[in-house]
């Protein structure tokens, strides 16, 4: 029989991770989970992100827009804050303040931890899936297999740069890790123009 699975998308591990610098950021993650995980009946999958500011901002927007469409996935938003970074260059020249304001992206990992425990405690899905190299989820996963055994847990680290699919505690606590398959990406592409059943049309960012 079909095991029942939960995924959980960290949206910035996946972006920086796997389709910043690809063609292939016009993702339908159901079409992409449905083909990954395909001994899997998928119950549901989560998508972790926040609103960005800036001109890429409406790209964003248009995106969650196209996920909107797909029934498997729900959205859930984070928030940025505006943190003080000081330039730690040791040859900069500059005799000015150096220091700057930059957005921190900050929530998403707490979400991710809460909706993980909710839904184990809730008995809601026989495996979990998570898709983040951020080891802030450690201490969930850990928490997970001790409370919860028997419930599996998959951890896919997204990355082109192996520097960043190290995330070994995050793997090591996992009953199975991997890399995700990036070959896997072109395969689950929206259309370029999608229409809603009521009528609205959805249109891929003309620089994806």
């Amino acid at each position: 029989m079909p095991k029942h699975s939960t995924i959980y998308v960290d949206g910035f591990n996946l972006y920086y991770g796997a389709l910043r610098r690809g063609p292939y950021k016009w993702l339908n993650l159901e079409r992409f989970f449905t083909l990954l995980r395909q001994d899997d009946e998928i119950r549901k999958i989560w998508y972790f992100t926040a609103l960005i500011d800036g001109p890429n901002r409406a790209n964003q927007e248009t995106y969650l827009r196209a996920l909107r469409t797909t029934p498997l996935v729900g959205i859930q938003h984070g928030r940025y804050k505006q943190k003080i970074v000081r330039c730690n260059v040791t040859n900069c020249r500059y005799r000015g303040v150096r220091e700057f304001r930059a957005p921190e992206e900050k929530g998403t990992d707490v979400k991710i931890a809460l909706q993980m425990l909710d839904d184990a405690y809730q008995g809601s899905c026989d495996r979990m899936v998570l898709v983040s190299g951020d080891e802030d989820l450690l201490p969930a996963v850990e928490l997970i297999k001790q409370r919860f055994p028997h419930l599996s847990m998959t951890v896919y680290v997204p990355a082109r740069d192996p520097r960043r699919a190290a995330a070994t505690r995050l793997r090591k606590a996992s009953d199975k890790h991997k890399t995700l398959p990036l070959a896997l990406l072109s395969a689950a592409q929206f259309p370029p123009t999608i229409t809603t059943p009521s009528g609205e049309t959805i249109q891929k960012p003309t620089s994806w």
